[in-house]
């Protein structure tokens, strides 16, 4: 006998409420029967659905007039009195070792794990239903802690990557060590009138509101951060950036300082535009530049010092006139100049390397 039953939108909305809801307290027999239920108003026979679920073709059927008959009140079930199941130690194991290769490997359509996904998973492989929010207590028991995610370009090269740690660097240290030369950081960062958010507290359900002035007008800085010292060379301007400025920038540093400097700097067209690399050329007795690997802005440290920078300066502030934030940002700038041990904290695993193959100043 076949059995075609289709149920209203407003029925569907209803049952996957009560879905969710037992998802929650961890009940597996509910979650079983409203499941079946579902599917069987997808229009899936009820010999499958069986089959799906583990159950007799009449087990459906029952599930199917109860329901008919009362509703909401049919979807209830007695607690079982008996122990609640819970994973072994190979079980758990093993749900690490899945947790870390991440949910598109299970199957999951996303990048980041929740703990909903995660009961899934655990019912999935391993048929015990725990409520979600223990699975957040047995996250955190087995060194996992509830994160914001970051972005990352579907661009990128890891062996380039692996290159700069493995051979480019060193090279770098090497040539470091053998010009008495300074290692910069280089990299600009545009601040705009309108300013920038922050997070900040305020009443559930009321979000803050920052006033702007809508007015897209930026100002423009160079800057690049010595690994060693810590010093900050900076220019700000309310120009573009191009090749003729980023050239001038650097003529500044170069008569700042009687050293040899090295510049790391990304792949920004002024960067490595054929102007800019005839300038290199004629500068090559004080100037040496390297260039990280694409798409690879965690590689360099002075992108960490423009967050602090825009949280000193323009989060959550109101200006009204453009000078208003050119002085703020100007601040800024000469505040960090003189907080050379915090930009030397900025330096990450690039100081570790020095351990190994230390570098003179």
């Amino acid at each position: 006998m076949y059995v075609s039953i289709h149920f209203t939108q407003p029925t569907v909305k209803m049952l996957i409420e009560q879905l969710q809801q037992a998802f929650a307290r961890a009940d597996l027999h509910l979650v079983r029967r409203i499941s079946a239920l579902l599917d069987v108003g997808k229009g899936e026979r009820v010999i499958q659905v069986a089959g799906k679920y583990a159950v007799t073709r009449q087990t459906i059927y029952d599930w199917l007039a109860a329901f008919m008959v009362n509703g909401l009140d049919s979807l209830v079930y007695r607690r079982s009195p008996g122990r609640k199941p819970r994973l072994t130690k190979e079980q758990l194991k093993r749900l690490v070792e899945l947790v870390d290769v991440g949910p598109e490997a299970a199957g999951f359509r996303t990048a980041c794990w929740t703990s909903l996904l995660i009961q899934q998973l655990i019912h999935r492989e391993f048929g015990v239903l725990y409520n979600r929010h223990y699975v957040c207590t047995l996250l955190h028991s087995l060194s996992f802690s509830f994160q914001k995610s970051r972005f990352e370009s579907d661009h990128l090269n890891e062996e380039a990557r692996k290159e700069w740690w493995e051979t480019t660097w060193p090279e770098i240290l090497r040539l470091a060590q053998e010009k008495n030369a300074m290692i910069l950081f280089g990299d600009e960062v545009s601040f705009a009138q309108w300013g920038s958010l922050g997070r900040t507290w305020a009443r559930v359900g009321q979000q803050p509101v920052v006033k702007t002035s809508g007015k897209r007008k930026g100002y423009k800085v160079f800057g690049l951060i010595d690994l060693l010292s810590g010093r900050f060379f900076y220019l700000g301007q309310e120009e573009r950036f191009n090749s003729d400025r980023y050239q001038a920038f650097l003529a500044q540093v170069l008569a700042e300082t009687p050293q040899h400097i090295i510049v790391i700097q990304d792949g920004a067209r002024y960067h490595t535009s054929k102007a800019t690399r005839n300038w290199f050329d004629a500068h090559c007795d004080r100037l040496t530049v390297f260039q990280l690997p694409s798409y690879s802005p965690d590689y360099n440290p002075i992108e960490f010092l423009w967050k602090k920078m825009k949280q000193r300066a323009t989060h959550n502030k109101y200006f009204a006139e453009f000078k208003n934030m050119v002085e703020a940002v100007d601040e800024a700038l000469a505040h960090f100049a003189e907080q050379v041990v915090e930009i030397q904290g900025l330096m990450g695993l690039y100081v570790e390397t020095l351990k190994t193959t230390p570098v003179t100043v």
